[in-house]
């Protein structure tokens, strides 16, 4: 049987950023000749950001290859059983299995010092410190690049971080990683552990947490890789 070539990416983001972050990564793919899609995730819980991501996934002609940075790790895990979906990429993000959760992960790993997440807030919503917002989440962008992902962040519900996978996409379809060497907020440890244990082929950058910012050139590197070996 021969390989189809898969020509779209869709980028999901995570908690404590928004989709305008992709900008980069974007252009890098759209260089190599993908059409992409940057879904803008509402993160009022895991089954609204799995829709989100399915309605970006419906308007595809064709395969993709689903791509989610840190909790959007835990969205395409769950969103990566559409038909449309070839194959799956972890940026520096959460993998949980079926009955996980992408809070049990993070807490396998005493946070870094730099780790700015706080405790929810009276609506139950989580955001990052803004002090510790550059060192923990994008040391390597400059600092008013750093100050606008702060500023622009989502409003993140934490009952997405303790709603477990039912079905985990990553057990029947291809899987590959970018583990961030440098990241203060989810441990390249962490990231480690989940990828070994699922037989993810992973990547490792030498980046912060938003290492498909600063490093995305590489990030579309093993993108890229992953739409080759998926189709």
């Amino acid at each position: 049987m021969e390989n189809k070539k898969i020509n779209n990416v869709v980028l999901v983001h995570g908690a404590f950023a928004d989709a305008s972050g992709f900008k980069a990564l974007y252009w890098e793919l759209i260089r190599k000749g993908f059409n992409v899609s940057v879904v803008q995730n509402p993160l009022t819980s895991l089954e609204d950001d799995v829709l989100a991501t399915h309605v970006e996934l419906d308007r595809l002609n064709g395969l993709a290859i689903l791509a989610g940075h840190s909790w959007g790790g835990a969205v395409i895990t769950e969103a990566g059983n559409h038909p449309n979906v070839a194959g799956l990429v972890y940026i520096a993000a959460f993998q949980p299995d079926n009955g996980e959760s992408a809070l049990q992960w993070l807490q396998t790993v005493p946070p870094a010092p730099e780790n700015g997440v706080l405790p929810p807030d009276d609506k139950g919503i989580v955001y990052y410190s803004k002090e510790k917002y550059h060192a923990g989440f994008c040391a390597d962008v400059d600092a008013d690049e750093a100050k606008f992902m702060y500023a622009s962040q989502g409003a993140f519900y934490a009952k997405g971080f303790v709603t477990p996978i039912t079905n985990a996409a990553w057990r029947h379809k291809p899987a590959f990683a970018v583990i961030a060497t440098k990241d203060k907020s989810i441990d390249p440890e962490i990231q480690r552990n989940m990828y070994k244990r699922s037989n993810t082929q992973a990547t490792e950058v030498e980046g912060s947490h938003a290492v498909y910012m600063a490093k995305p050139k590489e990030v579309a590197n093993v993108i890229a890789f992953a739409a080759e070996a998926a189709g």
